[in-house]
């Protein structure tokens, strides 16, 4: 946490508001934030530097400088990024801001916030992707963002003979998903956590590749899932929704929403609580 609608909308966000500013001032405040290619490195790979795109990857945000270089920034357990007006009390745990340059007679900054300090802010050349971002270099394929297709699915599942829920978790087969989706795409998919991946017929990877998608397009729209035990919020402060759709995540217990006759079974898989529903699940 966070995942890929997460993720996806903080990229939104920096990409309405903070692309095209110029930074005029970098503050580096917990070196472990930066502990990649070390406080120095940052601030002088953003002073002075502008936005001009705001991509993502898998759970990687990737800003584009107008010096050629770019900007990652990775939330992992509990990164949040906002933007507030300076001169705004920052909260506990702000490790590094960027001072936008003025903006309609304002000037904004750009927090990375992160308590439990797992998250990290790149400055680094993409021409040296391999050497300096190698994890994300190797990423797998993207459901949002790169061609996806039932048959692409097919082929990153070949000769996978774990569990699905661990393949879907794995990063260099597909970039994005992490616990909470997946427990969401299966039950959608109608597919238990303990299926092989390699085994699945065409006609199950069509219903599963629809699952992925639908799930993820929904969870962006609304905001992500804002959990009680979690960080998570968008660069204005607000709360995601999402969570709110859950039809098995954290629901251990509780009556199927799907089909109101079973339970919700919890078990662990690769090391991660799984939901699903016993009934709707094969």
């Amino acid at each position: 946490m966070p995942e890929l609608p997460e993720v996806e909308t903080v990229r939104r966000g920096i990409e309405a508001r903070v692309v095209g500013r110029r930074i005029s001032e970098v503050e580096v405040g917990r070196e472990r934030s930066v502990r990649r290619v070390g406080k120095e490195a940052v601030i002088h790979g953003l002073l002075g530097a502008t936005l001009v795109s705001a991509r993502r990857r898998g759970k990687y945000i990737l800003c584009d400088l107008d010096t050629g270089e770019q900007l990652m920034i990775h939330l992992r357990m509990s990164g949040r990024v906002l933007v507030e007006e300076a001169g705004t009390e920052r909260p506990p745990h702000t490790h590094v801001v960027l001072t936008l340059a003025e903006r309609d007679g304002v000037v904004e900054e750009m927090w990375f916030v992160d308590p439990r300090t797992f998250g990290e802010v790149v400055v680094f050349d993409p021409a040296r992707l391999d050497v300096e971002m190698p994890d994300l270099a190797k990423l797998g394929v993207d459901p949002l963002v790169d061609e996806f297709t039932p048959e692409i699915l097919r082929e990153r599942f070949a000769r996978k003979r774990g569990n699905l829920k661990a393949t879907l978790l794995d990063q260099h087969v597909l970039a994005g998903i992490g616990n909470i989706y997946a427990d969401e795409i299966m039950h959608r998919a109608k597919l238990r956590w303990s299926r092989v991946p390699s085994s699945l017929s065409m006609r199950t990877l069509v219903r599963l590749h629809e699952a992925i998608v639908h799930v993820l397009t929904k969870a962006v729209e609304a905001g992500g899932s804002t959990l009680d035990d979690t960080q998570y919020v968008d660069i204005d402060g607000e709360q995601g929704w999402f969570q709110t759709e859950h039809r098995v995540y954290g629901r251990a217990g509780e009556v199927c929403l799907t089909c109101k006759k079973a339970r919700i079974s919890r078990t662990v898989v690769a090391g991660r609580t799984t939901c699903y529903c016993a009934h709707c699940q094969h």
